[in-house]
Formats: structure tokens, C-alpha cells, sequence
């Protein structure tokens, strides 16, 4: 295993705060189906860097990875995401274990980044991570797009929420 250097660890660590910052600002303002469909939307244009043949990786590393994301990283951001419905509109409830789970999310890709730089190159390390970061983000947007349905179609009570994990 490399050890990650200090421009990695000081990289990861603005991430990290960009990350909590825009969570804090996005939780609360009321949700919607923009702001659900956008995040996702957006990062899957960096796909585009498999077109750049130094961040190519094999097929069936970028399924494990994606699954990886889905299935496994993204059930924290399930657990730790709640919305509530206020009225006409839909809310994100912050969790405080959501920031723990973000702080163990980017110490996992750290080291994970540190033991990968030793197999395969740099670029198709990111590439990688990209790939598991997608997978996870891509499944919790389209729960929350499903909470974010369930709530609006619901009658109008004082509050009615989803959240806690897949239903």
C-alpha cells in the first residue's frame, strides 16, 4: 500500500468540506425534483473522462465498482436521509450521523486510493472512484426521488415522513 501524499490528503479534505458545506446549504431550502435529478445529472458528464484512454479501466472493474457504490456505500446515505413533507412543500431533515458517514466515506476512498495508486495508475484510480462515487449517489438520488413522489402524492397531513432506509 502507497500512503497517500499530502497534496491527496489536503485534496481529500477540501472535498470533504465542500461536501458537508453544500449538504448544510441543501438541507434547507425545500426539496425538489431539480434538486434531486440535477446532482446526478451533472456528475454523469464526467464519464466523459473514459474517452481520455489513460483513465480507461476494464468493464468489469467499473460494474464491481458501480455495484459497489449502489449497493453497499450507498445504504449510509439511505439510512441518514430523511424527508418530511411541510404543507406543499418537501424538506431534508439533516442527520448528524450523515456527517460521520461522509468523514468514514472519504477516509475509506483515502485509503482505497492509497492501496489502488499501488496496482493501477492515478488517472484510472480516479476513474474507478468516480465510477463507485456515481453508483452511490445515483441510487440515493433515485430513493429520494421516490420519497420526494410518495410524499407529494400522499394527502396533505401536518407532517408525513420517509426516510430511514429503503422502504
Amino acid at each position: 500500500m502507497v500512503l497517500p501524499s499530502g497534496t491527496a490528503v489536503l485534496g481529500s479534505v477540501a472535498a470533504l468540506t465542500a461536501v458537508i458545506i453544500w449538504r448544510v446549504q441543501e438541507s434547507r431550502g425545500p426539496v425538489s425534483v431539480k434538486k434531486i435529478v440535477i446532482p446526478p445529472a451533472g456528475m454523469a458528464t464526467g464519464f466523459s473522462m473514459f474517452l481520455v484512454p489513460a483513465f480507461r479501466i476494464p468493464l468489469a472493474w467499473g460494474v464491481v465498482a458501480f455495484l459497489i457504490g449502489a449497493v453497499g456505500l450507498a445504504y449510509p446515505l439511505l439510512r441518514t436521509t430523511k424527508l418530511v413533507r411541510e404543507g406543499d412543500t418537501v424538506m431534508m431533515q439533516r442527520s448528524k450521523a450523515f456527517f460521520a458517514m461522509i468523514v468514514a466515506l472519504a477516509a475509506v476512498r483515502l485509503l482505497a486510493r492509497g492501496y489502488l495508486d499501488a496496482m493501477i495508475s492515478g488517472p484510472q484510480t480516479g476513474g474507478l472512484l468516480f465510477v463507485l462515487a456515481f453508483g452511490m449517489i445515483l441510487r440515493w438520488r433515485v430513493w429520494m426521488l421516490k420519497g420526494y413522489q410518495r410524499l407529494m402524492a400522499a394527502p396533505r397531513t401536518n407532517a408525513y415522513a420517509t426516510g430511514g432506509g429503503p422502504q
